[in-house]
């Protein structure tokens, strides 16, 4: 793809141990190309581009843009040609970099290496932030993460540089994080290997999760496409202060939209009470939309954002933004498909959960509810930080909690556990004082990683089955995820009700209005929180973690052990053979919710993430299947005896038998692995057939040549038994718009037909004629 570069002013950064220095060698003007900290060869900000794009568009459409649709449309490959219809159409775009974290990007590689290309089109960066695992404590656990997953570090490692693409080691932070400190910027279009990337919405940035095959498109230079989403404005007024924190905004917007509420959309946040809100809050606020489905999420540019880049060495970048302000903001007059209105004056804090992050109560009132629904009150664990809330400003609201205790004597009665969310911010708040505070309250101050909220958690303080609470600053509380405890009744709420609970040690506390006692038995109330947005200093950035590729990568060897279990390099999927699918076997019929964690788990089974066929061996054990109400438990119809998911496939591929997967609502919701697609499609799978979609999944199981099909009638599902054979019919006419037709064959000889409905185009199309995405895109070479 070619790199649209107008250059003028240039900005180089001198890294170094101490603060970014710049050096520019021109003023500014309309036309200038900003070569950024830590960016790859080619990177630019470009808003003239974009503001012809803009322009193009806008006189086609003859109406006012939201700000999605500026910046989507702005990243248009064919602004004058394309056929632009919000839900309806699929957009040919052009993001300006890709990015990746650890566990998704030994995926990605593999399949980039597969390609056969040389070098990536566009600017991208592997994070290094999944695959350690908390035990004991950072310096324990980061050095531990590094022995153990060595040879995986390695290969990510020598292939970043092998193709151009920068690396970020251990311990350097959370993707999300590291993007907003280093790469988001309002107007810009990026991508990432995980669910969560709409952090940099925080930034005015459209930034997008997608799966591994996804991002492969674009680092090859391919157009990537996206269904043309709606918009879902959300009108901010009033103004935050107290207790509420900028999480009790998506925490009340999950309520009101649930899990699937957003799917297809782009949350664009607006109105007067924007501006009370921090920028590192705004990122919260976006990070968590993943939770309803949104596309993305993101906020218009504005002063808060403009001091966030100025003080993580991007002033140049602000200047340019400023200049362009008219495109970083939504028209007056434009039109949302829905529209929410929230008060800040009047939002109260709120906590999610458990099991579900859309099943929202305000703080006042979760004692109570617990007590009603038989949910554990005492808070066993609090954690707080995440890619979600480890700014600078949660840990110093969060610390000034923790003081007010430590003034009188009390630390947690809860385990409680800090998780910076980059290098910059452990040094910035050791530094500052913030990390002594909430040590010295209790806390355990874990590494620059995910860990337990993504799983990444050796929990030792209560047995597995064993019913209890805990409370997190997090995004994501699906059962088991935390700590693979599916007794475990998780809840996400602010950095500081965490803190507030952990003290206390209960779910029936309201920091509001009640008191805790101090050692020596006063009563006292903790006053609000308190921090500031930003360091009065610099930020300090710490230890330098991140590997610049090379110029000449000639010599650059990327080798994979052919005995490893931990890589594994691929071989192309079968193509499709050109008839009907016929007599499918039902592998499992899914009852419930059934997210990616359910599909393929993530914990302990993220060391397989570079193995297809060793993480195929977690296929859909997290889903409850109909027949028995059990997990990891269906019928192998060849033998009549019962078996673990992915041994009952291994089973049938090996004995030629083609199946499928029947699920309900929303089928796919949360994260963006796609090996939650490799792995069916490894195993055998032909076709999911469920009720509804998550976006990010249904994607991702096209791009690996399965047929995601939805029931025309969602009644249907309870036509199919798990005993059934199935063929779907049609597939010789498919096309866009064309329901196909599966004709259910009952063990009593009986027979349903049903309509099935897809969301193919016409490229999707091809993609599962060829096999894959990755398969066709060999052919067009």
């Amino acid at each position: 793809m070619a790199t649209y570069c107008l250059a003028v002013a240039r900005v180089r950064v001198a890294l170094g141990t101490g603060a970014r220095r710049f050096h520019v060698s021109a003023a500014f003007s309309a036309k200038a190309k900003v070569a950024m900290s830590r960016f790859e060869p080619g990177s630019s900000v470009n808003y003239e581009k974009m503001h012809e794009n803009i322009n193009i568009v806008r006189k086609r459409l003859n109406r006012p843009l939201t700000l999605s649709e500026k910046i989507v449309y702005g990243h248009l490959d064919n602004p004058a040609g394309q056929e632009i219809e919000r839900g309806r159409t699929y957009l040919r775009l052009r993001p300006d970099r890709v990015a990746m974290q650890d566990a998704t990007a030994q995926m990605a590689m593999l399949q980039f290496i597969s390609s056969g290309l040389p070098k990536v089109a566009v600017p991208s960066t592997i994070h290094c932030d999944h695959l350690i695992e908390a035990q004991i404590g950072a310096a324990q656990d980061l050095q531990r993460a590094k022995d153990v997953n060595q040879e995986v570090y390695n290969f990510l490692a020598t292939a970043a540089a092998k193709y151009g693409v920068g690396f970020w080691k251990p311990g350097s932070g959370i993707i999300h994080q590291i993007i907003l400190e280093n790469y988001a910027y309002p107007g810009v279009m990026l991508i990432g290997t995980d669910s969560h990337t709409p952090n940099g919405g925080g930034l005015g940035s459209i930034s997008i999760g997608v799966g591994g095959a996804d991002a492969v498109d674009v680092m090859a230079g391919i157009p990537w496409e996206l269904k043309c989403p709606k918009v879902i404005g959300v009108r901010l007024t009033g103004t935050l202060s107290g207790w509420t924190s900028p999480k009790d905004v998506i925490l009340k917007v999950a309520g009101i939209l649930t899990v699937k509420g957003g799917t297809g959309a782009i949350v664009e946040y607006h109105g007067p009470g924007v501006d009370s809100v921090s920028c590192t809050g705004m990122a919260t606020i976006c990070n968590m939309g993943a939770e309803i489905g949104a596309t993305t999420s993101l906020f218009p540019y504005n002063h808060r954002m403009k001091t966030y880049m100025e003080k993580t060495g991007r002033g140049e970048i602000a200047a340019l933004a400023d200049q362009f302000k008219d495109d970083l903001v939504p028209d007056k007059g434009c039109e949302y498909d829905q529209l929410i209105e929230i008060n800040l004056s009047e939002l109260k804090p709120h906590i999610n959960g458990p099991f579900t992050p859309d099943l929202a109560h305000p703080v006042s009132d979760i004692g109570a509810i617990a007590k009603k629904s038989g949910w554990p009150l005492e808070v066993k664990v609090g954690l707080i930080g995440s890619c979600t809330n480890s700014s600078y400003e949660d840990m110093g609201r969060a610390a000034s909690l923790a003081k007010q205790a430590l003034d009188k004597g009390l630390k947690c009665k809860a385990q409680f556990t800090v998780t910076p969310g980059s290098e910059q911010i452990r040094a910035t708040i050791e530094r500052d004082g913030y990390t002594k505070i909430l040590s010295d309250v209790g806390g355990v101050v874990l590494a620059n990683a995910c860990g337990p909220c993504i799983g990444q958690w050796d929990r030792k303080d209560v047995k597995k089955g064993e019913k209890n609470t805990i409370v997190t600053s997090y995004n994501r509380n699906f059962t088991a995820r935390n700590d693979a405890n599916p007794a475990t009744h998780a809840f996400v709420t602010s950095p500081e009700i965490v803190t507030a609970l952990a003290l206390a040690g209960t779910l029936n506390f309201n920091p509001e209005t009640d008191y805790l006692t101090a050692p020596n038995g006063e009563k006292f109330k903790l006053e609000p929180p308190t921090g500031d947005e930003l360091p009065s200093r610099d930020f300090d950035p710490g230890q330098d973690t991140y590997q610049h590729p090379p110029t000449d990568s000639s010599s650059v060897k990327v080798n994979v052990n052919p005995s490893s279990n931990r890589l594994q390099l691929l071989e192309p999927f079968d193509k499709w053979h050109g008839k009907d699918l016929e007599d499918l076997r039902v592998l499992i019929k899914v009852k419930g919710k059934c997210t990616t964690d359910h599909i393929s788990a993530a914990g302990p089974w993220l060391k397989f993430r570079g193995h297809l066929d060793n993480i195929s061996n977690n296929l859909l054990i997290g889903a409850i299947n109909i027949e028995n109400d059990a997990v990891n438990k269906v019928k192998n119809q060849l033998t009549g005896e019962y078996g673990g998911v992915p041994d009952v496939a291994r089973h049938y591929k090996a004995n030629g038998v083609n199946w499928l997967v029947v699920g309900d609502e929303n089928y796919g919701e949360g994260s963006s692995r796609e090996h939650a697609a490799l792995e069916p499609r490894h195993l055998g799978g032909r076709a999911i057939i469920v009720k509804s979609f998550a976006r990010i999944h249904e994607t991702n199981l096209k791009k690996q040549g399965l047929l995601p099909l939805t029931f025309a009638d969602p009644n249907d599902y309870d036509k199919i038994h798990p005993d059934d054979k199935i063929s779907i019919t049609g597939l010789k006419s498919l096309s866009p718009g064309k329901p196909l037709t599966a004709v259910i064959k009952h063990s009593d000889g009986s027979q349903d037909r049903i309509s099935l409905n897809h969301t193919f185009n016409e490229t999707q199309i091809e993609w599962f004629q060829a096999g894959s995405a990755l398969n066709r895109m060999k052919e067009l070479q």
